[in-house]
């Protein structure tokens, strides 16, 4: 864990206290032994665990610009990935995690409420259904996502939950800049303006990472998102 820290530092300037590294450790054990029981990510090892799930999450400090978000819904969560990560750096903010996958909700409840996490709500459910309810439509600081779908289909899903003023976030691979190139027009037709890609080096992974960062600048059109199921079978060009 001590080089998990210094990672830390190195590329965010973050510095832990000892309860958010205690918090963290406790997550990791959750994450392997539910693991070893279940398939809930691929990655196994408490190594991998802590660069590619915890640290990759930490990255999305780059786009918040010293501005920690009050609240923030993590679509496709998985075993809440940024999310939860976020949330132990950020204890004060209100977060949503979302899931279609009844065991991965599972999962990310039984972690709430082993690390005593308040303001959080953990929801199966989609994302298409969120963006036309009250409840969550443009009702978040930052809509965030990893590695959940491409981009033009990803802005259909997360746009319409940011409010106008707040962001999309979406955590990427080496196909970033192809699929921002193409998903320019439906962030705009959503109420999008691409900030800005930010490559991310994280230690000892060849893999290219990019953070793409979206402002919400305008509401998003009322019949968006579309049902569900729509905007993957019919991504917006």
């Amino acid at each position: 864990m001590e080089k998990f820290i210094q990672d830390a530092q190195a590329l965010l300037n973050l510095r832990l206290t000892g309860r958010q590294v205690a918090a963290l450790q406790r997550y990791e054990q959750e994450l392997i032994d539910w693991n070893s029981r279940m398939n809930l990510t691929a990655i196994r090892e408490p190594e991998g665990i802590r660069t590619k799930h915890f640290l990759d999450s930490f990255t999305c400090l780059l786009a918040f610009r010293d501005a920690p978000p009050a609240s923030l819904i993590d679509i496709g969560t998985g075993a809440g990935f940024p999310g939860l990560p976020l949330k132990i750096l950020y204890p004060n903010m209100r977060l949503t995690l979302v899931d279609s996958i009844g065991k991965k909700v599972d999962f990310c409840r039984h972690v709430v409420s082993v690390l005593g996490l308040d303001k959080v709500e953990v929801l199966q459910a989609r994302a298409e259904e969120l963006g036309q309810s009250p409840a969550h439509r443009e009702k978040y600081d930052w809509a965030v996502a990893r590695a959940v779908a491409n981009l033009n289909i990803l802005a259909e899903y997360l746009l319409p939950l940011a409010r106008v003023g707040g962001g999309m976030l979406a955590q990427k691979g080496e196909s970033a800049p192809a699929e921002a190139h193409a998903a320019e027009a439906p962030i705009r037709l959503l109420g999008g303006h691409l900030r800005q890609l930010i490559p991310i080096a994280l230690p000892g992974v060849a893999e290219e990472r990019f953070l793409v960062v979206v402002d919400k600048v305008a509401a998003t059109p009322p019949h968006y998102p579309r049902r569900v199921g729509v905007p993957s079978k019919n991504p917006l060009k």
